[in-house]
C-alpha cells in the first residue's frame, strides 16, 4: 500500500494520500521521478493531504516539495512528523 507520494527524490516532505495515518505506523511512499519506494515511521497523526517530513530539518532549512522550495523551517522537524503551518512558513513574506 502507498501511504504518501513525493515527486522528486530530493524532496524533504511528501503528501499523505490515505486516511487514518496514526503515530507509530510504518508508512510506504512512492518516489515518482525514480519510480521506487521508500518508507518512514509516522511519529504523529497526519491527516490525508497534509505533509509528512522525510528527514530531520533544523530551523532555517529549506523545505522541498515537488522539487520546489516551498518555504523555511521555523521550528525543528523530525522525520515522520506532521509538516505544516506550525513548523513551516513561506519565504515570500
Amino acid at each position: 500500500m502507498i501511504h504518501f507520494v513525493l515527486h522528486d527524490s530530493k524532496d524533504s516532505v511528501a503528501v499523505v494520500v490515505v486516511e487514518g495515518v496514526k503515530a507509530g505506523m510504518e508508512l510506504n511512499g512512492w518516489i515518482m521521478d525514480e519510480d521506487r519506494m521508500t518508507s518512514v515511521k509516522a511519529t504523529q497523526d497526519i491527516p490525508i493531504g497534509h505533509k509528512i517530513a522525510l528527514k530531520d530539518m533544523a530551523t532555517g532549512d529549506t523545505v522541498w516539495k515537488y522539487a520546489v522550495d516551498i518555504g523555511k523551517v521555523v521550528a525543528p522537524i523530525h522525520a515522520g512528523e506532521h509538516a505544516h503551518v506550525q513548523n513551516i512558513k513561506t519565504k515570500r513574506w
